[in-house]
């Protein structure tokens, strides 16, 4: 199986303000299966409040990837992931709309647009 990298990304610090709508972005374009709205998914991935650079959560620290169904994630990887093609890298900015809602709505990061930097590396 190819994977897009063997490497943790690293995710540049952002410029100017926050998007209000999801942004996606192809890093590294895989050519295996293709990962559909519903299913399941195998992945490594890094994400980071856009304010702030700040790493919240790795699979990459715990040194092992990890798989979950689409549907039962925030709406920004559901939205962010079919699609994309295992071996591939995307990088997907989300507003607080699409990840855990407006602030004060009792998660630690809502109200904050997150970036994730995800490589697929088995669908189902």
């Amino acid at each position: 199986m190819v994977v897009a990298s063997d490497k943790k990304p690293e995710i540049e610090f952002p410029d100017g303000p926050a998007p209000t709508e999801m942004v996606i972005t192809d890093v590294e374009v895989g050519d295996g299966a293709e990962a559909v709205p519903g299913g399941n998914v195998r992945v490594h991935y890094v994400g980071v409040e856009y304010d702030t650079g700040e790493e919240f959560d790795s699979s990459w620290n715990r040194g092992e990837s990890i798989e979950f169904p689409l549907r039962g994630l925030i709406q920004g990887w559901q939205d962010g992931i079919p699609g994309m093609r295992v071996g591939g890298r995307r990088k997907l900015v989300i507003p607080p709309a699409q990840a855990y809602g407006p602030a004060g709505g009792g998660h630690r990061l809502s109200g904050k647009t997150l970036i994730f930097v995800i490589d697929l590396l088995d669908v189902r």
